[in-house]
């Protein structure tokens, strides 16, 4: 819970601050490249792992941290924080996708469900009988933020295969160096406007020093986000773990609605509970079991909203946020959840908490 409710206001803290003016992508530069400062230390100790697994880290850090979250914060700054959030949710039903189109696995008929019942509810956050009112750009990039979180699924489970798996602590420090490597040359910092950082960004009316809010999209809506969300993988269930995450984007739409003064209408509100309820039938459905038994893999979490994960399993770090603006907002794949089951709903994150983790 903690994890999801730092993923979660990863997106009400950088919202303030792109209204103040800084580029989203200046925003995404600052967010990841402050959190792999804190990470430096645990990347040292980890630091035989970039020759082991470099292709690994290499894609968890374009796709899952600097795709994830670019695209996140820059749909923030053209539609609200919770209807960019839940069109992150869509990630489940793409990863479900992937598995059953692309990998040749089966899915279950209760996954199949609740991938139809996230579109559907996804329908109605964007109001398609309206002709699509919000931005149109906006939409796009916060489904861009959801393809990404697919590469962070994907590669989360990759990195936890074998007796060479990789530490997800190792994975997530190395994912936001190089997402910092790769968002220092697209994002410009010296092109910043630096001073508003100095100055006030304004919550709903209320002034907030802005560099008060950087720091709560470092340390708490990043580090703490994938952190704790690493440690609640190995406790938990990666089922359990993904099923809490989705409280992401419930806390991010509350805390939009409270601090940003962002309302959704009733059928947006009713679309988000719908996209929640597919996003939780889809990941806790049980696997589809098959006349010839494949051989089982260790369960992998969520690199960065990452939630997921055991024992010394690649667990999630998520986006949101996270990752996944936040964001997350995040969850776990793994053999397992590749037949039917998505670890998570969205997952960064540390993303990402996810997964921002998003957001």
């Amino acid at each position: 819970m903690i994890s999801a409710f730092a993923f979660g206001g990863s997106g009400v803290a950088a919202k303030p601050l792109i209204t103040a003016g800084l580029e989203p992508l200046h925003v995404t530069w600052l967010r990841v490249a402050g959190a792999a400062l804190v990470m430096l230390p645990v990347a040292w100790r980890h630091r035989r792992l970039p020759l082991r697994r470099p292709a690994l880290l290499a894609g968890f850090g374009l796709l899952a941290v600097a795709g994830v979250q670019a695209c996140y914060f820059a749909a923030l700054s053209r539609i609200p924080v919770g209807v960019a959030l839940l069109i992150e949710y869509l990630a489940p039903a793409l990863v479900l996708g992937w598995v059953r189109f692309v990998q040749r696995k089966p899915v279950t008929r209760a996954a199949a469900v609740g991938v139809v019942l996230a579109v559907g509810g996804l329908a109605c956050v964007v109001e398609v009988w309206s002709g699509l009112r919000l931005d149109p750009v906006g939409l796009a990039l916060a489904l861009g933020a959801a393809c990404c979180q697919v590469g962070y699924f994907v590669l989360s489970d990759h990195g936890s295969d074998g007796a060479d798996a990789a530490d997800p602590l190792g994975v997530i420090a190395y994912g936001l160096l190089i997402g910092a490597a790769v968002l220092t040359v697209v994002a410009r910092p010296w092109e910043m406007d630096w001073p508003v950082l100095g100055g006030s960004a304004y919550l709903d009316g209320t002034r907030v020093p802005a560099v008060m809010l950087l720091v709560w999209i470092v340390l708490v809506a990043t580090v703490l986000a994938y952190v704790t969300g690493v440690l609640s993988v190995r406790r938990l269930s990666p089922q359990v773990a993904g099923v809490v995450a989705c409280l992401e984007a419930v806390i991010a739409t509350v805390l939009a609605w409270v601090l940003l003064g962002e309302h959704l209408t009733v059928p947006q509100v009713v679309g988000g509970v719908v996209v929640l309820a597919g996003a939780f039938v889809a990941q806790s459905a049980t696997p589809k079991t098959t006349s010839e038994a494949t051989p089982k893999a260790p369960q992998a979490g969520r690199v960065g909203r990452p939630d997921e994960g055991s024992g010394g399993d690649a667990a999630p770090v998520r986006a949101g946020g996270a990752p996944m603006s936040g964001t997350a907002s995040g969850g776990t794949t793994s053999d397992k959840s590749a037949s039917g089951e998505s670890a998570s709903c969205e997952s960064a994150s540390g993303g990402d908490a996810s997964r921002d983790r998003h957001g």
